[in-house]
């Protein structure tokens, strides 16, 4: 049978759970709280793994696997490395889109805003609570370019963790730190069966309210 036959036949329905417009919140953040606690309590893995794009000036998208790690005054953070492709995309197109995806509970939430690069001091905190090879690795890896080899990686952390064997925490590299996203689209997603799905989309207003609408599967 073809590659592509076996892909078209591919077929699960969905009956875990439902969403109606009475059961949430009616502030985003809180109604992501609430899932983001149940995926914790139903021990699905990672469950602050998510989908980060991005996209060129001229709209050429990428995406890749990162994690969130905070909620704070109502935005979603992650860290990572400034030079890499995503920060020199977010450095010269300050949006992004957000994509979880819990499997396990069928569900799937989305989100939509702009991005604003946060204090050294948060970062510096967040940097230097990692595991010490977390740092040394930051230190260690010009993220996103060509590099001559593994063994050439390898050698500069074994030279990092030598001139740091003393030291506790490492200083944080002005490459690295952090980001939040600030939702103005935010988009719950629930399996049900034979596709039709339960959507339900918050869209925030110039008086800084959200209004809360059922989207068609």
């Amino acid at each position: 049978m073809p590659a592509n036959s076996k892909i078209e036949q591919l077929r699960k329905d969905y009956s875990a759970h439902t969403l109606e417009m009475d059961d949430v919140s009616p502030n985003p953040v809180e109604q992501f709280q609430v899932w983001f606690d149940e995926a914790l309590n139903a021990e699905v893995p990672e469950p602050n793994a998510m989908t980060l794009s991005t996209a060129t000036t001229n709209g050429i998208p990428s995406a890749r696997i990162v994690l969130l790690k905070g909620i704070t005054d109502g935005s979603f953070l992650f860290y990572t490395n400034y030079n890499s492709r995503k920060g020199q995309e977010l450095l010269a197109n300050p949006r992004a889109a957000l994509t979880f995806l819990w499997h396990e509970l069928q569900r799937q939430v989305r989100i939509e805003g702009r991005v604003e690069v946060l204090s050294a001091e948060a970062s510096t905190r967040y940097f230097q609570s990692r595991p010490k090879g977390s740092q040394i690795g930051a230190w260690a890896s010009p993220q996103s370019t060509q590099i001559e080899s593994r063994e050439a990686l390898e050698e500069k952390v074994k030279q990092l963790e030598e001139d740091y064997r003393s030291a506790e925490a490492l200083p944080k590299p002005e490459h690295w730190g952090g980001y939040q996203v600030v939702p103005h689209r935010v988009e719950f997603w629930q399996g049900r069966s034979s596709r039709l799905h339960d959507r339900i989309e918050y869209t925030l207003s110039e008086d800084g309210s959200w209004s809360v609408a059922r989207l068609a599967p």
